[in-house]
């Protein structure tokens, strides 16, 4: 196997997850590669993205998910601030409910 770079963030991983081909896939191969707590968070993050995308309000996030408002408010940021890709993904979540 050939030494990774660890100065260079590895694509492998993206690379392969875009080779998963169901849900159940994906969920089993992110259950092998993070620990429990890691693959929760994920889902509650997600799952935060698209409360906000749907204008609730905090106390209300907080209710549904039972995220730390310091939680909601990084995602908060992520979804003004960052690539566009979770706000996009979590508006078309949010269109199809």
């Amino acid at each position: 196997m050939a030494k990774l770079d660890n100065k260079q963030p590895s694509l492998a991983l993206y690379e392969n997850i875009l080779k998963l081909k169901t849900v159940e896939e994906c969920r089993s191969f992110f259950e092998d590669l993070c620990s429990a707590t890691e693959v929760r968070a994920m889902e509650q993050r997600f799952d935060v993205a698209v409360l906000l995308s749907q204008g609730k309000i905090y106390n209300d996030i907080v209710g549904c998910t039972g995220a730390s408002s310091a939680t909601i408010s990084r995602v908060s940021r992520m979804l003004s601030s960052g690539t566009g890709v979770l706000r996009g993904i979590t508006e078309q979540v949010s269109d199809s409910e």
